[in-house]
């Protein structure tokens, strides 16, 4: 976003970000690289603010304020690269910090891969999209601790059962951030996030249960509000109560929307550069190999307008574009940024430091249809543990979640493990709901997989 935006928070109270030393220290230390005989050199500096409120059974239980900011500087000299960090932009701890990234490049082995992106790949004419990301909120700390409160004492007054509180949030977050690099690229981003949070316990027959809910936005005005929050935390944790194991098994699972994009972090992870180049991923030369089932599509939309993993460049201020990374359940495209793109003998894809709205396509059925389809098997509302080795693709996660019989939800089930490979959870997926999580990075619907094995009693 242009340096310009920092108007757009005029109407806003509380302390404005300012950008313009951010820069200035970017360039500061660009132009010290160069003094020091780097042969390229690039820098972020970072500055955020927010505040955090938390409530417990009615009562305040911590308020917290941030202003974090820093600057990360990488020099070249040729093959050999450096980094250090600072949270001062004062001209002489600059200078330090650019002077101790320079001393630790003469320590390192020379890798023909290291190096700024290419320079036609930055997004010099993308650099002013506006993708409408910052949207500042302000609130008082009184402001955010009445909201706190509604959130929570909705979800202890929903039921007689809900009789403890692990405690409701409010949380209002602003960041800004400018890059630049000595093919004299500079780039600025804005963002803002704003969430609501609830968590509580219910108690029947002497056991209890907890779950949770949260709504996130770049605009205040975009979240569920908090009595929404808090009735929706109270119904998940009422449907837990009476909750029982199984027999082992082998049936269908849904994975619900906000656990379903656990599986598509996992298949990005088998196919980012690091884990290709180090040769430790199980879809090892899968390039242009059938992963999926024909149906699904697996994509990029970094340029979605207000969306939470939204950009117009990457870390390294390379372009984004929309693009598909497996179609017709082929892997079309892998993840890659400028380093392990060089280190494959291909280009990078615009990733360095992650995807931009990893997207699986949706059809025509919501969650409840999805379970009415099943004539036996497994709702997955909470993963447990992390059992994933994506090595071998070997899969093994605790669970908690609702047992389906005859299309019908007929009680809750905790103390087991769902296991298999993930090659074959991928090829097994049967569906994938419309009901998308919009709320991070990864966008996608609940995602039934048949054939699964449940260990349970």
């Amino acid at each position: 976003m242009s340096k310009k935006s920092q108007a757009m928070d005029s109407d806003s109270t509380g302390v404005a970000l300012d950008d313009a030393p951010l820069a200035e220290a970017v360039q500061a230390a660009l132009a010290e690289a160069s003094r020091q005989g780097a042969s390229a050199a690039e820098a972020a500096a970072s500055l955020g603010q927010g505040l955090s409120v938390n409530v417990r059974m009615g009562e305040v239980e911590t308020v917290e304020h941030t202003r974090d900011r820093g600057l990360v500087v990488s020099v070249y000299f040729g093959q050999c690269t450096g980094s250090a960090s600072t949270s001062d932009y004062a001209p002489a701890a600059v200078r330090e910090a650019v002077l101790a990234a320079c001393s630790i490049a003469r320590y390192t082995q020379e890798d023909s891969c290291h190096g700024l992106a290419d320079p036609e790949r930055l997004a010099t004419d993308a650099v002013d999209l506006d993708l409408d990301l910052y949207h500042p909120w302000r609130p008082s700390v009184d402001e955010a601790r009445d909201l706190a409160l509604v959130c929570e004492d909705k979800a202890l007054s929903a039921d007689a059962r809900i009789d403890n509180s692990e405690g409701a949030s409010v949380d209002a977050h602003e960041g800004c951030e400018v890059y630049g690099n000595t093919h004299g690229f500079i780039g600025y981003t804005r963002k803002s996030r704003q969430g609501i949070s609830c968590s509580v316990i219910g108690t029947e027959n002497g056991a209890m249960q907890r779950d949770y809910w949260y709504s996130a936005a770049r605009r205040f005005g975009e979240l569920d509000s908090a009595a929404e929050v808090g009735e929706q935390a109270a119904a998940r944790t009422l449907r837990r109560l009476g909750s029982r194991r199984i027999p082992t098994c082998q049936v269908p699972v849904i994975y619900e929307a906000p656990v379903a994009s656990s599986l598509l972090s996992h298949f990005i992870g088998a196919v980012s550069g690091g884990a290709l180049y180090r040769k430790a991923t199980f879809l090892l030369d899968h390039l242009g190999k059938q992963i999926f089932p024909e149906f699904v599509r697996i994509h990029e939309q970094p340029l979605l307008i207000g969306a939470m993993g939204s950009s117009s460049f990457d870390n390294e201020g390379v372009a984004t574009a929309p693009r598909d990374i497996v179609s017709d359940g082929v892997l079309r495209s892998y993840v890659l940024g400028s380093y392990s793109a060089r280190r494959l003998g291909m280009e990078t894809t615009g990733n360095a430091g992650g995807v931009h709205n990893l997207t699986i396509d949706s059809g025509e059925q919501d969650l409840e249809a999805l379970i009415k389809g099943i004539e036996k098997g497994l709702l997955v509302t909470e993963l447990i543990g992390f059992g994933v080795n994506t090595v071998t693709g070997d899969y093994s996660r605790g669970v908690s979640g609702l047992w389906i019989e005859n299309g019908e939800i007929v009680h809750p089930v905790e103390e087991v493990t769902v296991a298999g490979n993930l090659k074959d959870i991928f090829s097994n997926i049967v569906a994938v709901a419309n009901d998308v999580d919009p709320r991070r990075n990864i966008r996608c619907g609940s995602i039934r997989v048949d054939g699964l094995t449940i260990a349970g009693e």
